[in-house]
């Protein structure tokens, strides 16, 4: 039965182009955005974890660079420390040197003058941005290194280091006096004590160093690793959106013409009253 007032096969028509065209719409967005899922309405379960990874992942990278000011600080601190241990071991070697007969003992005293005042120069520059790990008493260092999600728990993860106390070896080093001293083996004995002091706060200093170089690796590749996460969820496949889109747009071509043919259906009923 023919109809005018009622065009099924236009209806159909119009239905498949419609359907066509938000495919086509969709497939586009797609190719614009290189996203697959873009929002909640796409895919709420990727969604949600791929914007918590996504926030995780901006989280590392801030920790990361606040880090390298940390680790440069530390550097700064291992290079004047390693300076300071040089110089001390020069001034044990200069003691060392005094133990022996006919020496005058002056001018050895002012080279162990002159090897406390660039241990001072060494520790007054060995700082970075203000921060000075060297100078003060020993104490502990506390560096936020990562977060952690634990049963819907957000937390900090740290790590702690002691500063170094270089003031106190320069201090010691500085009540050495060879011509007033009626004990020379023991004024060496002193020098070579902190000398040990300053050895072990380079020491310390270079293991905390690496230990922040190994967190900064660790945080580049855990960021890569959940950006990689994030892509595979998340991004669209430009090869699959491609070949979508040249279907849809023949899809879409197709629809038009089925639905121009039947507009054309009710000038059909016309030829009936001829």
């Amino acid at each position: 039965m023919s109809s005018i007032l009622t065009n099924s096969s236009a209806m159909v028509a119009l239905s498949t182009l419609n359907m066509v065209n938000k495919n086509l719409n969709d497939t586009q967005t797609r190719v614009s955005t290189g996203l697959a899922i873009g929002s909640g309405k796409d895919n709420a379960a990727y969604f949600a974890i791929s914007e918590t990874m996504k926030s995780d992942s901006g989280m590392f990278q801030a920790i990361n660079q606040g880090l390298t000011s940390t680790k440069n600080a530390v550097a700064t601190a291992r290079l004047g420390s390693e300076t300071v241990k040089d110089l001390t071991k020069d001034f044990t070697e200069r003691v060392a040197f005094a133990q022996g007969r006919g020496i005058d003992l002056s001018e050895v005293q002012a080279e162990l003058d002159s090897l406390v005042d660039q241990i001072g120069a060494a520790i007054s520059q060995a700082t970075f941005n203000g921060e000075d790990l060297v100078s003060g008493a020993a104490a502990s260092q506390t560096v936020v290194t990562g977060v952690t999600r634990s049963g819907g728990t957000f937390a900090a993860t740290t790590i702690t280091f002691q500063s170094v106390d270089l003031g106190a070896i320069q201090t010691a080093l500085s009540a050495i006096d060879l011509t007033t001293s009626t004990d020379l083996a023991a004024e060496l004995a002193s020098a070579e004590s902190q000398l040990g002091n300053a050895i072990a706060a380079a020491t310390s200093l270079g293991v905390t160093e690496k230990t922040l170089e190994g967190q900064q690796t660790f945080l580049d590749n855990l960021t890569d690793t959940l950006d990689s996460g994030v892509s595979a969820m998340v991004d669209a496949n430009m090869e699959e959106e491609a070949a979508r889109l040249q279907a849809f747009q023949v899809q879409q071509q197709l629809a038009t013409q089925s639905l121009s043919i039947a507009n054309q259906a009710p000038q059909n009923i016309l030829s009936l009253f001829q």
